[in-house]
């Protein structure tokens, strides 16, 4: 069965309407992903742990009058789920498998909007080719290193522990529903943030990006993380819009100073009463001000 052939539960079905889902072969696995509408390509890059889904209300704003891409990284959403021997799961590979599929999908320039580890991907292969790039929303994420992560999250990477919450009880999926938003999720929408790693083996992704947050000094994923950091400021003449939800306990105030600072000429939109998942939020505040922005 082809990702795009996957079918989804009745539950949240309704609130995920689309056509064009296709899928890219990675290599190592397929790769799902939406191709909605037609005109300027408007690149949507998830974290962890959401997929495709975030961006749906994005998507049905502007696909009258944009080429909407919006892949799940391998392991996440309707995408294929490799073992470790096959896909390592660390930055470099996601960013490898992003650029290769906007490269089939004949995506020459684009407006890039990112979120959680989304950003420090989507930046990856932003700096690569930043003459394809033309405009950038960044949405409660970093793409920079940093020394602060919260407990609940550092948990989750300690041995045996972290594997035993993450993979085991879901741990992790299960507490981005009900800890990410101001406003609680209805069932539906909290049963498509699940659906993915329904099983065991479908939690590995989720599991990966947390160990791939390169704390330490030696952390492969370091250097990756470091360069993207350093070459950020070739973007720094592309028009930039920060939307931001101020009560996401994980990427703070810290990290949208941090973007304020490199890039001091960019739009700024803060929510008081947003979370981490802000589209879920306030929705209504920030998928008009992203559409304005786009046009």
């Amino acid at each position: 069965m082809l990702p795009e052939d996957v079918a989804l539960p009745p539950s949240f079905a309704a609130l995920y309407p689309f056509s064009g889902r296709r899928s890219f072969d990675t290599g190592a696995g397929r790769m799902h992903y939406l191709d909605e509408g037609s005109g300027h390509p408007v690149v949507m890059v998830h974290g962890n742990p959401s997929w495709s889904f975030l961006y749906r209300d994005l998507v049905l704003q502007l696909r009258g009058t944009h080429r909407c891409i919006v892949p799940d990284h391998l392991g996440c959403g309707l995408s294929d789920n490799p073992d470790l021997g096959q896909f390592p799961y660390t930055l470099a590979s996601h960013a490898d498998n992003l650029q290769r599929l906007l490269d089939a999908a004949g995506v020459e320039t684009f407006d890039l909007v990112v979120h959680d580890w989304g950003g420090a991907i989507g930046m990856a292969v932003a700096i690569r080719c930043p003459e394809r790039v033309r405009r950038v929303v960044v949405t409660n994420t970093a793409a920079f290193l940093s020394d602060r992560i919260p407990f609940r999250i550092a948990v989750c990477r300690w041995p045996v522990i972290g594997r035993f919450l993450v993979c085991q009880l879901n741990g992790f999926v299960r507490a981005a529903t009900r800890m990410t938003t101001v406003r609680p999720l209805s069932p539906a929408l909290r049963a498509a943030y699940l659906f993915p790693s329904r099983t065991l083996e479908r939690r590995r992704a989720v599991l990966r990006f947390v160990l791939d947050i390169p704390m330490e000094k030696d952390h492969p994923t370091r250097p990756v993380l470091t360069e993207t950091s350093q070459r950020l400021n070739l973007l720094k003449e592309k028009p930039f819009l920060l939307c931001w939800g101020a009560r996401d306990w994980c990427f703070n105030d810290t990290f949208l100073d941090e973007w304020r600072r490199r890039f001091p000429n960019a739009d700024v939109q803060v929510e008081a009463e947003a979370g981490h998942f802000l589209f879920e939020d306030k929705g209504d505040v920030f998928l008009p001000r992203v559409a304005a922005f786009l046009q």
